[in-house]
């Protein structure tokens, strides 16, 4: 490979990765791990899982595996290590990294999600159970979510 062509060859690969990397991150809240200049704990796990569930919900939802229900704001996905009989995880489809984070903007979300809560307690007859959201510093991973648990 020549010179001219290796040059012409990373100028492309560049520009398509800023070009999907500003797709991807289009939707997204500023994170440590995008905010490198103002980080101060760059890379942390909780900041990369949030930024990558954000990625997925918001650009490849028919990706996203073990969904239980879906509407247009929010996405229900069976929880990977259940702690009761009945134990899902209620994302909006929106990048809030917790409720300390919401806006005005975010209020269609937050209903839609307690709505969605409130359904599936219904169509489960849920007759004890729990919903509860963690915030910084609880979470696995830094994206709004509940958790529905019950029985």
């Amino acid at each position: 490979m020549t010179k001219k062509k290796a040059i012409a060859y990373c100028a492309i690969s560049l520009s398509l990765g800023i070009l999907i990397g500003g797709f991807l991150f289009s939707k997204s809240q500023r994170r440590s791990v995008l905010a490198i200049p103002e980080c101060s704990n760059c890379w942390n796990p909780n900041e990369v899982l949030g930024l990558l569930a954000s990625i997925g919900i918001q650009k490849t939802p028919h990706l996203v595996p073990n969904v239980v229900y879906e509407t247009d704001k929010t996405i229900v996905v069976r929880h990977p290590f259940p702690t009761s009989p009945y134990h899902v995880l209620i994302l909006p489809k929106r990048d809030i990294k917790n409720i300390g984070d919401m806006g005005p903007d975010d209020l269609a979300y937050l209903t839609d999600a307690l709505t969605v809560a409130a359904h599936l307690i219904k169509e489960n007859n849920l007759k004890s159970y729990q919903l509860w959201t963690n915030g910084p510093g609880n979470q696995i991973a830094a994206y709004l979510h509940w958790h529905l648990g019950g029985a």
